[in-house]
């Protein structure tokens, strides 16, 4: 945690949120939120609603919700839904003491690979509070229709870090290949089940014109790499998924 302004370390706790959480947290978005128009434009939703939605963040596993406290006091509220900063909130007479600061650094060091956020267009104090911290836009939008907020005002996107950067794009990346291994185990699964099947299992059953099909295949999608490199990617592929297949040798045996 890092300190700033006015605020001590030692004075700051940041902890998840509790069901015995939800009704401070909901008033304290309310006054947030209150405090911060024109720059933002009033919330649309009744405290009973608020508090609901607070419950909501709870109860989905997907999705943290944090709360710092200095004292007896609840001074900030964050909420982190998949890579989305969704929510950060500090109370009213707490700004500008590096609290905000601190649950960003926490969503940061949980969430390491990127982190996406909306602000409003017209926050411009928001703008400047998460661009000193690395976030760069990504998008400006009207806001309107059902793809927009709910109080259907202009908003932009920002992310961490800098999605053309080296390190944004290596998150990227990393991503992707993440749901490569996915979609590589569930391939070698549904090899393993074929080769109960197949007349002749194993390398010995291989089916040199059915990879090509499926090179071809793969081509149309992908024609940037095109047939003869994706043949070659899933020889490799079908050849270890193959040998993933056939039985472990047993106790003795070579």
């Amino acid at each position: 945690m890092r300190s700033e302004g006015r605020l001590a370390e030692a004075d700051l706790l940041l902890r998840p949120a509790t069901p015995d959480d939800v009704v401070e947290l909901a008033d304290l978005y309310l006054a947030a939120r209150e405090a911060a128009y024109p720059s933002m434009p009033r919330q649309i939703h009744s405290p009973d609603e608020l508090r609901r939605y607070m419950r909501k963040h709870l109860d989905e596993p997907a999705e943290e919700l944090w709360l710092a406290e200095q004292g007896d006091a609840l001074v900030a509220m964050m909420v982190l839904q998949g890579d989305w900063l969704h929510s950060l909130y500090v109370a009213p007479g707490r700004t500008g003491q590096g609290i905000g600061t601190a649950l960003l650094d926490l969503a940061r060091s949980r969430r390491p690979r990127r982190l996406g956020l909306w602000v409003f267009q017209s926050n411009e104090g928001a703008q400047r509070f998460y661009r000193r911290h690395g976030f760069v836009e990504v998008r400006r939008t009207e806001g309107t229709g059902p793809d927009g907020n709910e109080e259907q005002q202009p908003d932009i996107e920002m992310a961490w870090p800098d999605p053309g950067s080296l390190a944004g794009l290596r998150g990227r990346i990393d991503e992707i290949d993440d749901r490569i291994a996915v979609l590589l185990a569930e391939r070698a699964a549904l090899t393993a089940q074929v080769q109960r099947v197949k007349e002749v299992p194993g390398h010995a059953g291989r089916d040199a014109e059915r990879e090509q099909q499926i090179a071809a295949r793969m081509a149309v999608l992908a024609p940037g790499l095109g047939a003869d490199r994706l043949r070659r990617i899933m020889h490799a592929v079908i050849t270890e998924s193959l040998d993933a297949a056939e039985p472990e040798p047993g106790p003795g045996r070579p």
